[in-house]
């Protein structure tokens, strides 16, 4: 199947993914929709303005959305009864949502998705309670679910999202570690696919283990998934990352980053690791330098992006991203029959690893 199709098959699913999350996050949180109890009066006004708005606002900036899609692709594949089961993506996908609300502002980015970060419109107090809700909204679903889908099963999924988002935390204090240069220390290949393990990698993970276990698979199957996910989710992780070196300026716009956002950032990427590994000692240390700076100054992030490409480290970060997926895609192939969904999920996992945007 070629990527023209598979883009078909995302753009196919978007409207229904669209409806279920606002299912959880109404765009307008009134006394038929509120889920919490209330003793006295509520400023359903103040609400509305203070997380469906700012939330939605955030959702209508667009994204992926490939999280979602990997759970109904899954789903699909393994044969699962999706009218009873596909509001679970919300789960992984507002989530994600906001953990990236969080994530621009401990980065304190100007722009996700081209656009002003949230807290950049709203503030810090508005948006990192927006993101801290959206990690509590989606579990709505287990809720609502109660009775139609056996209880062992929504305890399996309610796991599944409690070590997940353990994990992606984990992740994120790896990361930041990193590359604020606290422990004076450069993280090695093994360190970094681990960090992207727990930071990206968790909710793609999470996202195939509520599918399997929601298809009625044992956890055997669920952990071949799980792993498949995961090496999605590190390769998609290392494509952005080069994406944020080699995008030109033309193309920016649609990649939806400030110029050299991840130089600036100081972030220890994988094409940043294996350069740091491959120069020479003086390069090294200016590299360095200037990755410890965190710097805006076009003409020195030109600098690092020079260096870094005068090394392989951009195929090799091609190469391994490339292995991750082949790798976990034969284990989980005997798993599937073969049909139309199989073919989708296939041609998604490579899609997402050669995308341009």
């Amino acid at each position: 199947m070629s990527h023209v199709d598979i883009i078909k098959v995302i753009e196919s699913k978007k409207d229904f993914i669209e409806k279920t999350l606002e299912k959880y996050i109404p765009k307008d949180i009134n006394s038929y929709n509120f889920k919490s109890k209330s003793r006295y009066e509520v400023d359903f006004k103040a609400i509305n303005y203070g997380i469906s708005k700012p939330i939605w606002d955030f959702l209508s900036y667009g994204g992926k959305r490939w999280r979602p899609v990997l759970f109904l692709l899954i789903s699909e594949a393994l044969g699962a009864d999706m009218k009873k089961i596909s509001d679970f993506l919300v789960i992984p996908e507002i989530a994600h949502n906001g953990t990236i609300i969080i994530d621009d502002i401990e980065d304190n980015a100007d722009l996700r998705r081209g656009k002003p970060a949230l807290h950049k419109v709203y503030g810090e107090d508005i948006a990192i309670n927006c993101g801290n809700a959206m990690y509590f909204l989606p579990l709505q679903v287990v809720e609502d679910k109660k009775g139609e889908i056996p209880a062992e099963t929504l305890f399996r999924v309610y796991s599944i999202y409690l070590e997940e988002m353990r994990n992606l935390h984990y992740g994120q204090a790896l990361d930041i570690t990193w590359h604020k240069g606290i422990l004076k220390k450069e993280p090695n290949v093994e360190e970094y696919l681990q960090m992207t393990a727990f930071k990206t990698g968790t909710l793609a993970r999470m996202a195939a283990r509520m599918a399997v276990a929601l298809s009625g698979k044992d956890e055997i199957v669920e952990n071949k998934f799980g792993k498949f996910a995961e090496s999605i989710g590190i390769a998609f992780q290392i494509q952005d990352d080069l994406l944020d070196i080699i995008t030109t300026e033309k193309e920016r716009e649609a990649f939806g980053k400030s110029y050299g956002n991840d130089i600036r950032e100081g972030k220890r990427s994988l094409a940043i690791i294996y350069t740091l590994s491959t120069l020479e000692k003086t390069k090294r240390e200016k590299l360095i330098k200037i990755l410890n700076s965190h710097t805006n100054e076009k003409k020195i992030i030109d600098e690092a992006i020079k260096l870094i490409k005068e090394t392989d480290s951009i195929e090799k970060s091609r190469e391994t991203a490339n292995r991750l997926v082949i790798e976990s895609w034969n284990e989980i192939n005997n798993e599937l029959k073969e049909s139309e969904a199989k073919i989708n999920l296939k041609a998604f996992s490579e899609f997402l690893i050669k995308r341009k945007i």
